[in-house]
């Protein structure tokens, strides 16, 4: 008999493992199916927290249309501008004579459209054939002669002013690439940046599955990372209907209003933080996680446990907020629930 268990030790040890399994099974069915809640009101909600960063919606990169020498830089990194101030200037004397070369080339056509007109008016006016057609097209020509002078006239003035930079915003300018007049510039290199602070906004951008919950109005908590204890409401005024370009998934730009308490604070461009809305709200209610709330033809109902007895009861079942399902009736408080 020894020998015959030592021989065959490989299936008693097989037998023994199957056993250990069955049991455990079980142990955890039988776990499982005692898994109990005692029914209690209480407060749900479903919320949506969003990251983001402050932003403003006037800002401005200004640059010069042509290259020349800079002549005059009126501002500085950190200076506060009005709306249509002058900031910077190119070198106009070059500029200025050849406005002034064109003025001359315009008065000129001018005393040639006068005599011109003189010399051929009477025989266009008074002659026929050949004799008329050619001085219809003298005259012609020579009002587009004169169009085209006052045409390079007002090109020349038009460069002339393009060689002042105006801000067309007011605010402080948070950058400036060439801070020092006397150097040659392309319209690359030098630029001028300008924040205006009255503006500022919290910009986040939300994944399409989460932006059908948001709409126009709703208000959300605000936290910023560089202010600790600090939180604030805004409103959402904005939502793109596009989605933004360069993002990883399809996502869509929220942006909300700052109140004057937030806008009190020393704010800058891409500070960031994060906004939390609450999507739906329950207060004082029964809910149960889903796992409980089963169904059947009849509808819906739960286990609710009588005397050491899984009693079936059905419930009429409102929203699903958070995970939870809200029990409109057929439970009551102190009740134990089990799945």
């Amino acid at each position: 008999m020894v020998n015959f268990i030592k021989k065959r030790w490989y299936f008693f040890a097989i037998f023994f493992l199957m056993l250990v399994l069955i049991f455990t099974q079980q142990r955890y069915e039988k776990t499982k199916s005692e898994e109990k809640l005692i029914i209690k009101r209480e407060n749900i909600k479903e919320t949506l927290t969003l990251s983001g960063e402050i932003d403003a919606e006037e800002k401005v990169v200004l640059k010069f249309q042509t290259s020349g020498r800079l002549a005059w830089v009126g501002v500085k990194e950190g200076d506060y501008v009005k709306k249509y101030q002058a900031i910077a200037s190119l070198d106009k004397r070059d500029l200025k004579n050849r406005l002034d070369k064109y003025l001359n080339v315009y008065l000129k056509q001018r005393n040639n459209f006068e005599q011109t007109k003189d010399d051929y008016q009477e025989t266009y006016e008074f002659s026929s054939g050949d004799l008329h057609k050619r001085a219809k097209r003298i005259l012609e020509n020579n009002q587009y002669d004169l169009n085209n002078a006052v045409l390079d006239v007002e090109y020349q003035n038009l460069l002339l002013e393009y060689a002042n930079l105006w801000t067309p915003i007011e605010g402080i300018v948070t950058h400036v690439d060439v801070p020092k007049a006397g150097v040659n510039i392309t319209p690359a290199t030098a630029t001028f940046e300008i924040v205006n602070p009255k503006t500022l906004y919290f910009s986040a951008t939300v994944e399409q599955a989460d932006v059908v919950k948001l709409k126009e109005g709703m208000k959300g908590k605000i936290i910023l990372d560089a202010f600790s204890n600090f939180e604030d409401e805004g409103e959402i005024y904005y939502i793109s209907f596009s989605p933004k370009s360069d993002e990883t998934g399809t996502v869509y730009q929220i942006k909300l209003s700052l109140s004057e308490k937030t806008k009190n604070l020393p704010l800058r461009l891409k500070m960031t933080g994060d906004v939390e809305f609450v999507i739906k709200e329950k207060n004082n209610v029964i809910a149960l996680p889903l796992r409980f709330v089963k169904n059947d033809k009849k509808g819906n109902f739960v286990y609710v446990k009588e005397k050491d007895k899984k009693v079936k009861k059905y419930v009429e079942i409102g929203e699903e907020i958070d995970g939870k399902i809200v029990i409109e009736k057929g439970l009551k408080v102190g009740e134990t629930i089990v799945n």
